[in-house]
């Protein structure tokens, strides 16, 4: 059975995969805090309340086409759910591939999200360093 916390967390992500930003935006509180920590290729951005989260989502909607993204495991801790995950994504105007892994941190207040935090890498295996190889 499913917590209220972790149905508002799917809920948005449903909304997200069907692409409805102000189902998505209703998910979230009005002083929201949404933080993306960046990758190699993608900066670092930090975003305020519901318009930040419309922002946020508008930007990787209207930007990226989605080849996969995967949720891979939830972890659930009173009001927190931390969920792992990759993803593919192609930009819209420079036909360039985006392959991301990713931890999302969300906190969710009076039923609505307060914070999202993500921590994503876009370093491939090979990529890597340290005597593990690839």
């Amino acid at each position: 059975m499913k917590t209220q916390v972790r149905e508002i967390i799917d809920k948005m992500f449903d909304a997200f995969g069907n692409q409805n930003i102000d189902a998505i935006v209703e998910t979230f509180a009005e002083n929201a805090e949404c933080i993306y920590h960046g990758t190699q290729i993608m900066p670092a951005a930090k975003f305020k309340g519901k318009e930040g989260a419309r922002m946020f989502f508008e930007f990787n909607i209207n930007a990226l086409e989605v080849v996969f993204f995967h949720k891979n495991q939830f972890f659930e801790d009173g009001n927190t759910v931390i969920v792992t995950g990759n993803e593919h994504f192609i930009s819209k105007q420079e036909g360039t591939h985006l392959k991301n892994s990713w931890v999302q941190i969300y906190t969710v207040t009076n039923g609505l999200i307060s914070k999202m935090e993500e921590f994503a890498t876009s370093a491939q295996p090979e990529q890597y360093g340290g005597n593990a190889g690839s």
